[in-house]
């Protein structure tokens, strides 16, 4: 069977020559592009994911978790999209406005030559109370008709939207949504019963507009089409005011300062949490079947998020992040879930909705199953953020401390149980990860309360923690693969133990040659799939080729993490796009955009590699 991603397009990757320009060709004939062809745009709130030719197949309003207005990315017929292109044959080239997540995009026709910059706008004193993305239209040479269509969609195939004329012009209706279009110079403008199409004509200097305002169960405030274009260079000087605030001096400066730029997108203004991914329904495996909504923040990514922003001398962030946490486990406890809603509530059982999926790949699934899940990560990941913070620091309230202590009891506990494992398999074993997150819970608490931070004895905290290393390195570890195993007697690999070695358990020789034995069982190239029989049904998995460079550093192995570092930048889209997965032969996107937790692993490695260069100088 041919995979529906196996066309490899060297002009989309990351720092190849001529990337991200040329003919775009990277739509199917259904209509689906190709997930590399995708870069983001957001306001804290939402993300946009606009295609090469223009085109925005993905836009949930108002919030990331909220269904997609359009979803073409998902349902190209019915999904709905904002399309604004060139009206005939035309290249193009893109790049974000330096330091910003704000996207330029260059048509060429045989006609001239058009600048489109898009922008989800903030305010003058950070977000908007409405939803406000901007479309800015340049003449840069000659004549080029535009033409434009603002096309909202099914939500998934629950609602079906309609246009209403109003005494202000025609406004479009999905649900509780409410969408106006604003256009400034348009030639023409015309209202269908379901959309509302433009029509443009650039000439040298010529600067016009498209926009799209919404709001969800409220008024509709319609600003003038030229506030709304005054507000693309506003987000664009605060997008670079952030950026400014971002204290980063070591290699792979650009894709560090590009993941930092689009975990700033993941980040949910409102809350503090961070979404572990932009969309939902994207496969992991090329075949179909494995299809989740991971448009909720997991608290392991908040770990790794914080190791990253701390180092990045940033604090908004850190504290609103912490502060979203304990607030969301004192309300929903004692003991911590592997996931949230963006808002801090329970996250829905898994429901799955009647469309076509991203190039036929079903089912799409809103909602997901992990938070029914028990995984004893989830205790490591919390007391690592906890002990991050102090570390750089900062100090507990006493209730938070009495939580805390009260939560390490827990683990020493639930150690002993089976669990789902840090992937999230149905079956619950005793996985060796698993084991390792109570250790770290335990180790931490213990720091911790040595630190004044957490109240009581942490003697059995102690004690359980290293009863935790005894039984890992007794039932856990192979001499004959030479590796610690994914689970007690078994022969099979998980790639999840490099976090090991950053957590701090094994830096040795034990955690040395298993890295050598992932590498040669579960790598392709420099990429990992994230266990044993995976290649059989996903891709490579993003973030654990970026722990692998943190690992072999911490291992001793620099010159080796430094050279895979190298060889992963290739890994990204043309704009420093990460995804979930990929296809090691053709580098095809698999999985949901923009990954969360591919770009921390991606700045993390860096960090590690930097800090362990500065300490050879030292």
């Amino acid at each position: 069977m041919t995979s529906p991603t196996s066309r490899r397009r060297p002009h989309l990757h990351w720092g190849a020559d001529g990337a991200g320009a040329g003919p775009v060709d990277e739509r199917d004939a259904d209509g689906y592009a190709d997930l590399r062809s995708y870069a983001p745009i957001g306001d804290g709130r939402t993300i946009a994911l606009i295609a090469r030719d223009g085109r925005i197949d993905w836009l949930p309003l108002p919030e990331m978790d909220a269904p997609p207005v359009f979803g073409a990315l998902l349902d190209a017929e019915n999904g709905g999209c904002i399309e604004l292109c060139p009206a005939g044959d035309f290249t193009a080239e893109r790049e974000y406005v330096e330091h910003t997540n704000v996207l330029t995009t260059t048509f060429t026709t045989a006609a001239g030559r058009v600048r489109v910059t898009d922008s989800l706008n903030s305010g003058v004193a950070g977000r908007l109370p409405w939803s406000e993305l901007a479309r800015r239209i340049e003449g840069l040479e000659g004549s080029v008709a535009m033409r434009a269509a603002v096309r909202p969609g099914t939500a998934l195939n629950t609602v079906s939207p309609w246009v209403h004329q109003t005494s202000q012009g025609p406004v479009l209706r999905v649900d509780s949504v409410t969408l106006a279009v604003r256009t400034l110079d348009a030639d023409d403008v015309t209202a269908g019963d379901r959309r509302i199409d433009a029509v443009f004509t650039t000439s040298p200097g010529s600067r016009q507009l498209l926009a799209v305002v919404a709001t969800e169960s409220e008024p509709l405030f319609l600003p003038p089409a030229d506030a709304i274009d005054a507000g693309v260079d506003r987000t664009i000087a605060n997008w670079a005011a952030w950026s400014r605030t971002f204290d980063w001096d070591g290699p792979w400066d650009t894709a560090v300062r590009r993941s930092a730029l689009t975990l700033k997108l993941l980040i949910h203004a409102a809350s503090g949490s961070m979404v572990a991914a932009a969309t939902t329904g994207l496969p992991e495996n090329p075949a179909g079947g494995k299809n989740w909504d991971y448009r909720y923040a997991w608290v392991r990514d908040s770990a790794y998020a914080l190791t990253a922003l701390f180092r990045f001398g940033l604090r908004e962030e850190t504290h609103g992040a912490i502060s979203w946490l304990l607030a969301t486990i004192r309300e929903h406890g004692p003991e911590p879930q592997v996931v949230y809603t963006l808002d801090g509530g329970l996250v829905p059982e898994a429901a799955f909705r009647d469309v076509p999926g991203w190039r036929g790949n079903t089912p799409v699934a809103v909602g997901n199953n992990a938070a029914s899940q028990l995984q004893l990560g989830v205790f490591g990941d919390l007391f690592s953020i906890v002990a991050l913070y102090t570390a750089n620091g900062n100090v507990l309230d006493a209730y938070t401390g009495r939580l805390l202590a009260g939560i390490a009891d827990l683990a020493c506990d639930r150690w002993q149980s089976k669990d789902s494992g840090m992937w999230e398999l149905p079956e619950a074993r005793h996985y060796t990860t698993s084991k390792l997150g109570a250790w770290m819970a335990l180790t931490k608490a213990v720091e911790l309360a040595e630190g004044g931070h957490v109240p009581g004895d942490d003697a059995r905290w102690r004690s359980e923690a290293e009863r935790i290393r005894r039984w890992v390195e007794d039932n856990c570890w192979s001499e004959e693969k030479g590796a610690y195993v994914w689970y007690p007697g078994s022969d099979q690999l998980d790639a999840s133990i490099v976090l090991h070695a950053i957590s701090g358990f094994d830096r040795g020789e034990r955690m040395s040659r298993t890295l050598d034995a992932l590498r040669a069982e579960l790598g392709d190239g420099p990429h990992l799939y994230r266990f044993s029989g995976a290649a059989e049904e996903e891709g490579t998995f993003v973030a654990c080729s970026f722990w692998m460079v943190s690992a072999l550093t911490l291992c001793g192995r620099v010159a080796e993490a430094r050279e895979l570092m190298d060889e992963l930048m290739g890994a990204a889209n043309d704009v420093g796009l990460l995804a979930e997965m990929l296809d090691p032969r053709s580098g095809d996107f698999l999985g949901n955009v923009p990954q969360a937790l591919s770009h921390l692993a991606l700045v993390n490695a860096a960090i590690t590699v930097s800090e362990a260069m500065e300490s050879a100088v030292a």
